[in-house]
């Protein structure tokens, strides 16, 4: 197949680089390919022709959106319609990445994939935004909702929580905060065969099970060989901050099951990914 990916430098687009090396692949990002330049999408997909884009290009952080909420909607969602409209015209499935923060998290449950969305802050909004532009713009579409990507070679929550507690600095971590964490080389791995079963539609790609963060900060820290370092319990009302997140968001994988497509476990997949962490390895599966 012909895929093109957007945001290839990121996380996420270099994992997909590493799995999808047997197809035909470009990409584009910034700061030599803006998806809010219309022109350029649409000149840049009519003449790669592709089969499929995987959508990945994102303003994803979230506190930064709190702060220019429009500047979200204009990224996330008019740089997502600049994609769709290109896809429409040369007829290639568009494969979007959205986020688990398009649900409130008040359910007491997992959410399913239709489940109804009620964003509760600004970046959760403008993916939304980016969901509606797909699901009315393109005839044929994958929407995939993740969470709490963790990837050697970038800043995440566990890049964080490793960095403070080597250098001796005090940890306090939310307990009421819960969601599905998700290594980027599964979720790679997952959306290649995902593709490959074209079957359009809404999924869910997490590493199965949910924790809250301070779990999965005890969890690396335990990988680590750091089990000893103290971390402070502390609820989501004692740590204020300008994105208010979701509290209870961990994501069921039923549509993409049902077609094939699993992930294992997070601490199997957390377990993975410190070794490679640790050794600086590059994240890449056979």
């Amino acid at each position: 197949m012909r895929i093109f990916v957007t945001g290839l430098s990121g996380q996420l687009g270099q994992a997909l680089k590493a799995r999808l090396r047997d197809h035909t692949l470009a990409g584009g990002s910034l700061p030599d390919w803006d998806m809010m330049d219309a022109a350029l999408v649409r000149e840049t997909l009519r003449a790669f022709r592709p089969d499929v884009v995987i959508h990945t290009a994102a303003l994803t952080a979230v506190d930064y959106c709190a702060r220019h909420p429009e500047e979200a909607i204009r990224v996330n969602g008019v740089g997502t319609y600049n994609v769709a409209l290109a896809c429409r015209e040369v007829e290639a499935l568009l494969v979007a990445i959205s986020s688990n923060e398009v649900f409130d998290g008040q359910l007491d449950r997992p959410y399913y994939e239709y489940d109804r969305r009620n964003p509760v802050n600004p970046y959760g909004y403008s993916k939304y935004v980016a969901e509606q532009v797909v699901e009315r713009i393109m005839p044929r579409y994958m929407i995939v909702r993740t969470a709490w990507l963790f990837a050697p070679g970038g800043r995440n929550f566990i890049h964080k929580i490793l960095a403070r507690a080597r250098a001796g600095e005090p940890l306090r971590v939310v307990t009421d905060e819960v969601s599905s964490p998700t290594y980027v080389v599964d979720l790679a791995d997952a959306l290649a065969r995902l593709i490959e079963t074209g079957r359009p539609g809404v999924y869910h790609l997490v590493n199965e099970g949910a924790c809250s963060r301070y779990e999965f900060a005890r969890e690396a820290l335990r990988l680590a060989g750091l089990e000893e370092v103290p971390i402070e319990p502390i609820r989501l009302a004692d740590f204020p901050r300008p994105s208010t997140p979701p509290p209870h968001t961990p994501l069921v994988n039923i549509f993409a099951s049902a077609a094939g497509v699993d992930l294992r476990p997070w601490r199997e997949a957390l377990a993975e990914y410190m070794v490679r962490h640790e050794r600086g390895l590059a994240p890449e599966r056979d």
